[in-house]
């Protein structure tokens, strides 16, 4: 199991900072851009993850009536068609045209409540050629697990939060057990000092 070291590397960013989140209120995801199987497949692997947390979902949330919304798409450019994205993501035009130019086929934009926990997350998917190769399920599990942690930058950069086991794509174990020790009750929902990585590590120790 991962160590204080390695877990506040998971949650310390590019620029330096120490920054953890998690969800503050129960999840509502909604999916676009899929056919009916592999929404489910998406819808399946969020509630694995949320079950494994410990955490809660809904039908509906009172604020936003979906607070996890994951779009699948071939081009960047299409976000600029969804109707009212602009009015929920600032500079999504901007935004487009950098992870355009970037090539990326990935990302996340969190937003926050007042006390700092995530209160909804916009995952966006381009579908490339190295994405066509990859089965649903992984896709689905990869953004299930990286939307449930305001995780570092740099967290899954160089490895994956995957692992296969007999042929099957599943979650690491060592990221399995600091999801779950992030939503101990007992562990605050946002935190700005690495001593917050001790205290998941003593969690993950003791589990």
């Amino acid at each position: 199991m991962p160590g204080a070291d390695e877990i506040a590397a998971l949650f310390t960013r590019s620029t330096g900072e120490y920054l953890f989140a998690r969800w503050g209120r129960p999840i509502v995801p909604v999916v676009f851009g899929v056919d009916a199987a592999t929404l489910a497949t998406v819808k399946g692997a969020v509630e694995a993850v949320v079950v494994l947390a410990g955490h809660k979902m809904a039908e509906t949330d009172p604020e936003l009536g979906a607070n996890l919304m994951v779009f699948f798409f071939r081009d960047w450019q299409e976000l600029l068609e969804v109707p009212n994205l602009d009015h929920m993501i600032d500079g999504l035009q901007d935004l487009v045209a950098r992870l355009d130019d970037q090539g990326a086929n990935q990302y996340r934009v969190f937003r926050f409540d007042p006390e700092g926990a995530i209160r909804a997350c916009f995952s966006f998917v381009r579908m490339d050629a190295a994405l066509d190769e990859v089965p649903a399920e992984t896709i689905a599990l990869s953004q299930a697990v990286q939307m449930m942690l305001l995780w570092s930058d740099q967290a899954f950069a160089e490895r994956s939060p995957l692992a296969v086991a007999r042929g099957v794509t599943v979650l690491r174990p060592d990221i399995a057990a600091v999801i779950r020790a992030a939503y101990d009750p007992v562990m605050p929902a946002v935190a700005q000092d690495m001593s917050h990585a001790l205290r998941l590590a003593a969690r993950v120790g003791g589990a």
